[in-house]
């Protein structure tokens, strides 16, 4: 009996993750070329289905009958792999996300997150860097020169902005004293300032504005997303490393990139923006319902829910907005960034974080 209450949540908590996930990426692909066709003044997908929502399904029915073409000048066995190995990472990193806090049932705790590891945080960071390995595989096992250029990108941008992104996260640690998501979404919900009625909640933000900032910036690089979207850059190199690729393979290339955009939104929400803490309203609305006991309970966990996704979302479309918004680098400026910007002020972000701790300001 035991068993079967940890077994059944636990299955039950990584086919919702999947299943979610798994929806996310035709919407976004939606989302995204309408919101390009919106800031372009063109009307983007409206032929099938209303507003064009079925164009994804559509399209991935295209991709599953599309012919699996394999070049006769590639190597099979790494060509192959490349694509697994792109999207596996992708959705094992989600696992440690917490979206929304933990409730008892029949004496049993139960977390809202696949795996609530005490080292989340460094789990994330190198299961994503795991990613890096596909996008090189699939260059070399190319046997094209466009394709290995744009593998040879992947890999330098990636290593750059990783140790940006790694050394931005130090000040939440500092400040949270934890590498543990759910004790870090946790520690948001107190109070940083209060003023009359008004207060303002300790989310990362507030804390650590230019660490915030830093990780922002990183994730776009790490996404390889514009303007870093230097590994593909159809102008320059074709398409990068997956030009060799088509049908389900190329669609699993394009279902890791999307994964990883919500992986990265779900991060940014949940360090910087409270992660499930209730956005303003809604604990409000939540207190005037008619419902006590364990009603109350779910209520509460499906507020959380919500605010949990409606913050995932506003990145997710951040995503889109900067793609159609800012043009691509030239590769020495994304080098100069990362490293004579982004490196020296992170850096100077946790002397500062360990200062503001010392005098007790935060």
């Amino acid at each position: 009996m035991d068993s079967a209450m940890f077994w059944i949540p636990a299955i039950a908590k990584v086919a919702l993750v999947a299943i979610v996930l798994l929806q996310v990426v035709p919407v976004m692909i939606w989302v995204e070329r309408r919101g390009s066709a919106l800031m372009q003044n063109r009307l983007g997908p409206n032929r099938v289905g209303p507003l064009g929502l079925l164009q994804s399904a559509v399209d991935a029915i295209k991709m599953i009958f599309k012919e699996d073409f394999v070049p006769a000048h590639v190597m099979p066995f790494y060509f192959l792999l490349a694509p697994v190995a792109a999207v596996i990472p992708a959705f094992m990193s989600f696992a440690v996300i917490p979206f929304a806090s933990q409730i008892e049932l029949n004496g049993q705790i139960i977390q809202f997150q696949i795996a609530d590891l005490n080292v989340g945080l460094l789990y994330i960071l190198s299961i994503t860097s795991i990613g890096v390995y596909a996008i090189i595989m699939a260059g070399w096992a190319s046997n094209n020169k466009y394709a290995l250029l744009g593998s040879l990108r992947s890999s330098s941008q990636m290593i750059s902005y990783e140790l940006s992104m790694g050394l931005s996260l130090i000040g939440i640690v500092m400040v949270f004293s934890s590498v543990k998501l759910g004790d870090i979404a946790r520690a948001q919900g107190e109070t940083l300032i209060q003023l009359g009625s008004l207060s303002l909640p300790k989310w990362g933000i507030f804390v650590q504005p230019v660490g915030f900032l830093i990780f922002l910036t990183s994730t776009y690089a790490e996404t390889n997303r514009l303007p870093f979207d230097l590994p593909e850059g159809e102008s320059e190199i074709v398409a990068g490393y997956h030009l060799e690729y088509g049908a389900m393979k190329f669609a699993l290339f394009m279902l890791a990139e999307y994964i990883n955009m919500t992986t990265a939104s779900a991060m940014c929400a949940t360090l910087y923006f409270g992660g499930w803490q209730l956005l303003p309203g809604m604990s409000w609305i939540l207190g005037q319902l008619p419902l006590d006991g364990m009603a109350s309970e779910w209520a509460r966990v499906a507020f959380e829910a919500a605010s949990f996704t409606i913050k995932v979302g506003f990145f997710l479309w951040l995503f889109v907005w900067v793609r159609w918004t800012l043009p691509r680098f030239r590769y020495d400026q994304l080098m100069d960034l990362g490293w004579k910007f982004m490196l020296p002020l992170s850096i100077l972000n946790i002397f500062v974080t360990a200062f503001m701790i010392y005098r007790g300001v935060i």
